[in-house]
C-alpha cells in the first residue's frame, strides 16, 4: 500500500516538474488558450465556439436553433 503510494506521489510529482519546466521556458511564461476562438487556423476556416454559433443563430431568429435541429 505504501509502495503505491510513493509511486503515484512520485508520477505526480514528475508531471508538475514538467509543468514548471514548460512555463519557464515558454514565451511570456504562460501557456498558450486552447479555446477554439482564439485559434487562427480556425477562424481561417470559419470554425466557431458553439457559444458563439449558438449566440449568432439566436440573432436571426428567437427559434432558429430548433428550427436547424428540426431540419
Amino acid at each position: 500500500m505504501i509502495e503505491t503510494l510513493l509511486i503515484s506521489t512520485l508520477i505526480i510529482a514528475i508531471g508538475m516538474a514538467f509543468f514548471c519546466v514548460k512555463l519557464i521556458f515558454r514565451k511570456d511564461g504562460q501557456f498558450s488558450s486552447q479555446h477554439i476562438h482564439d485559434s487562427e487556423a480556425m477562424k481561417e476556416r470559419g470554425i466557431h465556439c458553439v457559444l458563439d454559433q449558438d449566440r449568432e443563430l439566436r440573432t436571426k431568429s428567437q427559434f432558429a436553433v430548433e428550427e436547424q435541429l428540426k431540419n
